[in-house]
């Protein structure tokens, strides 16, 4: 179990809905050293690649993708969900859905900072279902610079999105893989990320997990 995993079953809560909240320490209280291991982990995974620039979408992404930026020594660029006067010039927008809020938002970078010289890292808490990680996707390959990879605190894995950004032919790098969790037991299971990478599993294959109970 890695150090994150150990997080989660720690003090992270099982709600129904297949909602797993780790707001004490990652989304909305942020714990700066797990981050911080959670940046150098990122580090090695995407180590070798030009990585000039890393994106996420406001809010939750923000903390995560600052302190991987560290460890990358490239700024950070996050698409905002609603139009502001700060905002000026030509801007790249993608529609998003949220599976959290259920909702529909029209995501914005301002153009001046995405141009195709740059090689974007995609950073985000989540991922469920993909949409917002498509709409990053689609805000970069708009501006004609090239993502060399994602990063992902937390993924669903009994949800499509993992499987369909592979399938896509993108490096996702998902910390922490969810296989199935159960809120009246507080039961979850992780998905065994070496054991997948050894025996050549498919994305999105479940036979490999792990189980664990939450607090």
């Amino acid at each position: 179990m890695n150090f994150l995993e150990e997080r989660i079953v720690r003090d992270g809560v099982v709600k129904e809905g297949n909602v797993l909240k780790v707001d004490s320490f990652l989304n909305h209280q942020m714990d700066i050293k797990l981050l911080d291991q959670m940046g150098a982990e990122f580090k090695r995974r995407f180590e070798g690649k030009p990585i000039n620039k890393i994106l996420t979408i406001e809010a939750s992404g923000i903390g995560i993708a600052c302190i991987a930026a560290q460890h990358f020594d490239v700024p950070v660029v996050f698409a905002k969900k609603s139009q502001s006067i700060n905002l000026d010039g030509e801007m790249y927008v993608a529609e998003v859905e949220s599976f959290t809020h259920k909702c529909i938002n029209h995501v914005i970078v301002a153009q001046k900072f995405l141009t195709p010289e740059d090689h974007v890292l995609i950073i985000d808490d989540f991922l469920a279902n993909g949409c917002a990680l498509q709409g990053l996707i689609q805000i970069v390959q708009s501006s004609g610079a090239t993502v060399e990879g994602i990063g992902i605190a937390i993924e669903k894995g009994f949800q499509s999105g993992g499987r369909m950004i592979r399938n896509l032919g993108f490096q996702l790098e998902s910390l922490a893989i969810v296989d199935g969790m159960d809120a009246a037991t507080g039961h979850i299971q992780f998905r065994d990320q070496d054991a997948v990478s050894k025996t050549g599993a498919a994305a999105g294959d479940d036979e490999i997990c792990r189980s664990c109970t939450l607090d």
